[in-house]
């Protein structure tokens, strides 16, 4: 029997944690029938991983997909996952595992940003900007995708301006990135979340809106949706599923050098909120 494992970051607020399962529910019609789903995370959330895997196993499943919800490759992606599937190989030498990569840059995920702006009825032009609004962290190569996506949305929506800022651990942060705006002679601010689904960021997030509205009641500021269950998420996270099934995953992290080498020298922390 297959198996695929969804495997989600994890909130301290099990609001999120429950977005992701339900999630999971509504892409599991489009899962082969007799392939097993199960859901886990990788923090704050249970099941862990590893304990993900064992329930896996104690089903059946002689083949386990690892499927990981989390938008950009990191050290959870890069390090963490790929550790517990290296102790699972130990532990159930009779059972294969699949390793999928993260969402990463899809096409699909611009037609999120873009319904999450006309949902906000936002009308662009050269006096609005948009903030696109990452986690941050402290792999420099899912921060510069934050880079990435915000260029490539911005040769979709030419006419106002675009800033990537992050949330924590990295700069610019929100604060920087609105002051930047405001000099860039910006009226309108829509900060757009590049998060999954909710949590304790989020919640955060909703306050800080607020805040920067009262110290610039000149300026009007729109938070927009996070992705939660547009139906382009799905489209994405099937597509990952059908890479890793065909053997068409373009991240190896057997042989990843970053992992070797930071496996070497890293100590994994829980010291953010998400």
């Amino acid at each position: 029997m297959k198996a695929v494992l969804f495997v989600g970051h994890g909130s301290r607020d099990e609001e999120g944690n429950e977005q992701v399962r339900q999630f999971v529910q509504t892409i599991r019609p489009q899962i082969d029938e007799t392939f097993y789903v199960h859901t886990c995370f990788l923090e704050f959330g249970v099941p862990s991983v590893i304990d993900g895997i064992a329930h896996c196993v104690e089903q059946g499943a002689k083949d386990v997909i690892i499927i990981p919800i989390i938008l950009l490759p990191a050290g959870h992606s890069k390090l963490h996952i790929p550790a517990a599937i290296d102790e699972a190989k130990q532990r159930y030498p009779h059972v294969s595992f699949t390793y999928g990569r993260p969402l990463g840059i899809h096409d699909a995920t611009f037609t999120i940003l873009q319904d999450r702006l006309k949902e906000a009825e936002v009308v662009l032009d050269e006096h609005t900007a948009i903030i696109l609004l990452g986690r941050g962290g402290s792999d420099p190569d899912a921060n510069s995708d934050l880079y990435k996506i915000a260029r490539l949305f911005w040769e979709r929506n030419k006419q106002a301006i675009v800033e990537p800022a992050f949330m924590g651990v990295t700069n610019p942060s929100l604060d920087e990135a609105v002051v930047r705006c405001v000099k860039l002679g910006a009226k309108k601010i829509v900060v757009l979340p590049y998060f999954l689904f909710t949590g304790v960021l989020i919640k955060r997030l909703e306050k800080k809106v607020s805040e920067f509205q009262s110290a610039y009641p000149h300026i009007s500021f729109i938070l927009g949706h996070y992705f939660g269950f547009h139906p382009s998420l799905q489209t994405i996270v099937l597509d990952r599923l059908q890479e890793a099934m065909s053997d068409s995953v373009q991240m190896n992290c057997d042989t990843c050098q970053y992992r070797i080498h930071v496996a070497e020298h890293h100590h994994h922390h829980h010291h953010h909120d998400h």
